[in-house]
């Protein structure tokens, strides 16, 4: 069972790669540190390991500016909804949980000079 959930696995980021390499020639594959990414024209999938035979893919779709988080159990296939966030608004903030120097205390500093 379990090397039928991982060849599945395989499958569908060969499939995401594939779709990525027809669709946006030259551009690099998105990645971080301890995750795996591939990058197509529409939708941008990172995995990584999050403990014991689990892994997490996070999906963000840049046009509509949503993030999905699901969990997939290793063992079973299964997987899980973890959160779902439009991120449009986030993304519209110039600071959140800040330290100082605050962006508009060194933008005042900058422009006293």
């Amino acid at each position: 069972m379990k090397a039928i959930v991982i060849g599945s696995v395989i499958g569908a980021s060969l499939m995401v790669a594939a779709a990525w390499a027809v669709g946006a020639p030259g551009f690099p594959a998105t990645s971080q540190p301890a995750a795996t990414g591939v990058h197509s024209s529409d939708l941008i999938a990172l995995t990584s390991p999050v403990g014991d035979a689990r892994q997490q893919l996070t999906v963000i779709d840049p046009k509509m500016h949503v993030v999905s988080v699901y969990h997939i159990e290793l063992a079973t296939g299964e997987i899980t909804l973890k959160s779902v966030r439009n991120i449009h608004w986030d993304l519209q903030m110039s600071e959140f949980n800040g330290v100082n120097p605050l962006p508009r205390e060194i933008r005042s500093l900058l422009e006293t000079k």
